[in-house]
Protein backbone atom coordinates (compact mmCIF):
# COMPACT_ATOMS: atom_id res chain seq x y z
CA UNK A 1 0.00 0.00 0.00
CA UNK A 2 1.24 3.52 -0.36
CA UNK A 3 1.47 5.81 1.97
CA UNK A 4 -1.52 8.29 0.95
CA UNK A 5 -3.65 4.99 1.71
CA UNK A 6 -2.17 3.85 4.45
CA UNK A 7 -2.93 7.47 5.65
CA UNK A 8 -6.30 7.79 4.93
CA UNK A 9 -6.62 4.31 6.38
CA UNK A 10 -5.05 6.08 9.81
CA UNK A 11 -7.50 8.70 9.52
CA UNK A 12 -10.92 6.90 9.21
CA UNK A 13 -9.76 4.77 12.51
CA UNK A 14 -9.07 7.38 14.01
CA UNK A 15 -12.45 9.50 13.64
CA UNK A 16 -13.97 5.80 14.30
CA UNK A 17 -12.31 5.41 17.38
CA UNK A 18 -13.17 9.40 18.65
CA UNK A 19 -16.81 9.33 19.40
CA UNK A 20 -17.68 9.78 22.58
CA UNK A 21 -13.62 10.15 23.27
CA UNK A 22 -13.72 12.62 25.38
CA UNK A 23 -11.05 14.06 28.29
CA UNK A 24 -13.09 14.97 31.42
CA UNK A 25 -12.09 15.24 35.13
CA UNK A 26 -13.37 12.63 37.62
CA UNK A 27 -16.08 13.38 39.68
CA UNK A 28 -16.19 11.20 42.77
CA UNK A 29 -19.42 8.03 42.72
CA UNK A 30 -22.84 9.26 43.65
CA UNK A 31 -25.33 6.97 44.60
CA UNK A 32 -29.06 6.15 43.54
CA UNK A 33 -31.33 8.13 45.91
CA UNK A 34 -34.54 7.59 47.02
CA UNK A 35 -34.73 11.94 46.00
CA UNK A 36 -38.33 12.56 44.16
CA UNK A 37 -35.87 15.16 42.22
CA UNK A 38 -34.33 12.20 39.93
CA UNK A 39 -35.89 10.28 37.14
CA UNK A 40 -36.06 6.55 37.69
CA UNK A 41 -33.92 6.37 34.42
CA UNK A 42 -31.24 8.02 36.42
CA UNK A 43 -31.55 6.09 39.10
CA UNK A 44 -30.69 2.86 36.82
CA UNK A 45 -28.21 5.25 34.89
CA UNK A 46 -26.28 5.75 38.52
CA UNK A 47 -26.28 2.00 39.35
CA UNK A 48 -24.20 1.54 36.46
CA UNK A 49 -21.46 3.36 37.22
CA UNK A 50 -18.67 1.80 37.20
CA UNK A 51 -19.45 0.43 34.33
CA UNK A 52 -16.65 -0.19 31.38
CA UNK A 53 -16.05 1.91 29.09
CA UNK A 54 -16.41 0.03 25.38
CA UNK A 55 -16.70 1.29 22.33
CA UNK A 56 -19.23 0.10 20.47
CA UNK A 57 -20.68 -1.84 22.95
CA UNK A 58 -24.11 -0.80 24.82
CA UNK A 59 -24.68 -3.60 27.38
CA UNK A 60 -23.28 -3.83 31.30
CA UNK A 61 -21.97 -7.45 30.31
CA UNK A 62 -19.97 -5.47 27.17
CA UNK A 63 -19.40 -2.25 28.12
CA UNK A 64 -20.94 0.98 27.49
CA UNK A 65 -19.86 3.91 24.99
CA UNK A 66 -21.85 7.40 25.31
CA UNK A 67 -24.74 6.33 23.06
CA UNK A 68 -24.90 2.96 23.82
CA UNK A 69 -24.95 3.14 27.82
CA UNK A 70 -28.08 6.38 27.39
CA UNK A 71 -29.55 3.98 24.73
CA UNK A 72 -29.70 0.57 27.33
CA UNK A 73 -31.33 2.71 29.88
CA UNK A 74 -33.94 4.40 28.25
CA UNK A 75 -34.61 0.56 26.40
CA UNK A 76 -35.18 -0.15 30.00
CA UNK A 77 -38.05 1.62 30.38
CA UNK A 78 -39.74 1.64 27.57
CA UNK A 79 -38.18 4.42 25.55
CA UNK A 80 -36.46 3.16 22.08
CA UNK A 81 -33.81 5.65 21.43
CA UNK A 82 -31.28 5.86 17.85
CA UNK A 83 -28.27 4.41 18.50
CA UNK A 84 -26.56 7.29 17.89
CA UNK A 85 -25.53 10.56 19.25
CA UNK A 86 -26.12 12.27 16.06
CA UNK A 87 -29.30 10.12 15.45
CA UNK A 88 -30.54 11.15 19.31
CA UNK A 89 -29.98 14.43 18.49
CA UNK A 90 -32.35 14.80 15.30
CA UNK A 91 -34.89 12.47 16.85
CA UNK A 92 -35.88 14.14 20.23
CA UNK A 93 -36.83 17.50 21.07
CA UNK A 94 -34.91 20.56 21.94
CA UNK A 95 -35.20 22.14 25.33
CA UNK A 96 -33.92 25.05 26.70
CA UNK A 97 -30.91 24.91 29.52
CA UNK A 98 -33.34 26.83 31.80
CA UNK A 99 -35.40 23.67 31.89
CA UNK A 100 -33.27 20.87 31.65
CA UNK A 101 -34.75 18.02 34.45
CA UNK A 102 -33.51 14.91 35.89
CA UNK A 103 -33.23 12.35 32.97
CA UNK A 104 -32.87 14.68 29.92
CA UNK A 105 -29.91 14.21 27.67
CA UNK A 106 -26.74 16.70 27.26
CA UNK A 107 -25.01 16.74 24.14
CA UNK A 108 -21.64 17.78 23.70
CA UNK A 109 -19.25 18.31 20.53
CA UNK A 110 -16.07 16.45 21.63
CA UNK A 111 -14.13 16.13 18.22
CA UNK A 112 -15.08 19.38 15.95
CA UNK A 113 -18.67 17.52 15.06
CA UNK A 114 -21.33 18.43 16.36
CA UNK A 115 -23.33 16.30 18.34
CA UNK A 116 -20.41 13.75 18.95
CA UNK A 117 -21.25 12.84 23.33
CA UNK A 118 -23.93 11.86 25.24
CA UNK A 119 -24.48 12.28 29.12
CA UNK A 120 -28.19 12.00 31.29
CA UNK A 121 -28.49 15.02 33.36
CA UNK A 122 -28.81 14.22 37.05
CA UNK A 123 -29.49 17.14 38.75
CA UNK A 124 -27.14 20.18 40.35
CA UNK A 125 -25.21 20.58 37.33
CA UNK A 126 -24.26 17.16 36.88
CA UNK A 127 -24.56 14.15 34.38
CA UNK A 128 -23.83 10.77 34.27
CA UNK A 129 -22.00 9.32 30.78
CA UNK A 130 -19.46 7.10 29.30
CA UNK A 131 -17.04 8.98 28.35
CA UNK A 132 -13.47 7.34 26.71
CA UNK A 133 -11.63 5.11 27.00
CA UNK A 134 -8.79 7.41 28.81
CA UNK A 135 -11.52 7.21 31.78
CA UNK A 136 -12.25 3.70 31.29
CA UNK A 137 -15.82 3.70 33.03
CA UNK A 138 -19.16 4.89 33.03
CA UNK A 139 -18.62 8.00 35.57
CA UNK A 140 -20.63 11.43 37.12
CA UNK A 141 -18.98 14.94 35.49
CA UNK A 142 -20.11 18.29 36.68
CA UNK A 143 -21.43 20.78 33.73
CA UNK A 144 -19.83 23.72 35.77
CA UNK A 145 -16.56 21.99 34.60
CA UNK A 146 -14.77 24.16 31.83
CA UNK A 147 -14.47 21.62 29.17
CA UNK A 148 -17.97 20.87 29.29
CA UNK A 149 -19.28 24.10 29.36
CA UNK A 150 -17.36 24.99 26.15
CA UNK A 151 -18.71 21.70 24.35
CA UNK A 152 -22.12 21.88 25.48
CA UNK A 153 -24.42 21.66 22.33
CA UNK A 154 -28.06 21.19 24.29
CA UNK A 155 -30.17 19.13 26.03
CA UNK A 156 -33.44 16.66 24.86
CA UNK A 157 -36.16 15.56 26.61
CA UNK A 158 -36.91 11.31 25.81
CA UNK A 159 -40.30 10.37 25.90
CA UNK A 160 -42.57 7.68 25.46
CA UNK A 161 -44.38 8.24 21.58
Amino acid sequence: MNSTVIGLLLLTILSLLSGCATTPEITPEIKPSSSSQISPATHLALSLQGTPYRYGKSTPEEGFDCSGFVQYVYKKHGINLPRTVKEMASYLPQIPKDDIISGDLLFFNTDEQSYSHVGIYINNDKFIHAPSESTGKVLVSSLNNQYWQKHYMGARRPKKH
